[in-house]
């Protein structure tokens, strides 16, 4: 556990697992450790499922903390390669691996990490809403930081909610690339949206490690020929290209990835007043932002606020 985090009180009437898959972090620059350690105070246990990695990621999940967490050793399976179904095969064993005295289950991926001023209210929502069985999960906001520390993505194009906390329900299951869950025969969970934020730093790389991730990570979704196609070949991913309008950031990271950003080895500077929306990303942006409707795609049904 990073220094300075508290651990809160466990609950003895209800139990909370973290659960996680990860395979190649350290090829790929993945903050895993930050991701778990994040939630871990909250939890009062974790399965990680650890696929088959060509670096020491295995080795690196077991020296986190022993004590609280348990990993399921997997192979993926590379031929699944329609829309990232490999994901949520991996999530699912996961998931599938948590005892039945466990009441919620706190998902968080690889690039995810839940800034600890957040534990108050996340651990709150699961107290107060423990017996309400109406609700199989909770909803978290998210920020997507892009290119640096410094920036976060602002379009349609960055989802803005996504469930990361679910009932320890055998009907329950991960959601095409891992995206979020449903229940049952495809059916949208009834979640309640909670105070907190999921920070997501999938798109803050070194420019090399980004674009080593964009040449396999493709390979999830599509076959060789769409790849070789459309997945630019370069040393480094080109940041400044591949995005449309960001803002600053202004809060404070997580205590957990202080030291991630203090050894951040390369520059990404952004021209706020640069903005190459196209016009119907513009009128999406103008009629959600300023006319209070929602158009994201929404892969649950909002029973609580």
């Amino acid at each position: 556990m990073s220094k300075g985090i508290v651990p809160h009180s466990v609950d003895t009437t209800m139990k909370v697992t973290g659960f996680t898959f990860i395979r190649n972090a350290i090829k790929f620059d993945y903050p895993i450790v930050e991701a778990i350690q994040s939630i871990l105070p909250l939890c009062d246990d974790f399965v990680v499922a650890v696929g088959h990695s060509e670096d020491e990621t295995l080795a690196l999940i077991k020296s986190i903390a022993p004590e609280k967490i348990r990993i399921v050793e997997t192979v993926w399976d590379d031929s699944l390669r329609e829309g990232g179904k490999v994901l949520a095969v991996e999530t699912d064993k996961a998931f599938a691996a948590i005892g039945a005295d466990t009441d919620w289950c706190f998902y968080i991926q690889g690039d995810e990490v839940v800034h600890e001023k957040y534990h108050p209210a996340i651990k709150e929502a699961m107290t107060r809403l423990h017996e309400d069985k109406t609700v199989d999960a909770l909803l978290f906001k998210y920020l997507h930081f892009y290119g640096s520390y410094d920036y976060v993505g602002t379009t349609l194009g960055f989802y803005d909610y996504e469930i990361r906390i679910v009932r320890n329900n055998p009907n329950i299951y991960s959601y095409r690339d891992a995206q979020g869950f449903r229940k049952n025969k495809d059916e949208k969970l009834n979640v309640a949206l909670i105070d907190a934020y999921v920070y997501h730093y999938g798109w803050v790389k070194e420019p090399g490690a980004m674009q080593r991730k964009q040449e396999s990570f493709n390979k999830l979704w599509h076959d060789d020929e769409w790849v070789e196609k459309n997945v630019r070949k370069a040393e480094q991913f080109d940041y400044a290209s591949n995005i449309d309008v960001l803002k600053r950031f202004s809060g404070t990271h997580p205590q957990v990835m202080q030291e991630r950003i203090a050894r951040k080895n390369w520059q990404f500077d952004y021209d706020l007043s640069f903005n190459k929306l196209s016009f119907k990303l513009r009128l999406k942006n103008f009629v959600q932002n300023k006319l209070g409707y929602n158009l994201s795609y929404e892969n649950y049904i909002l029973k609580k606020r």
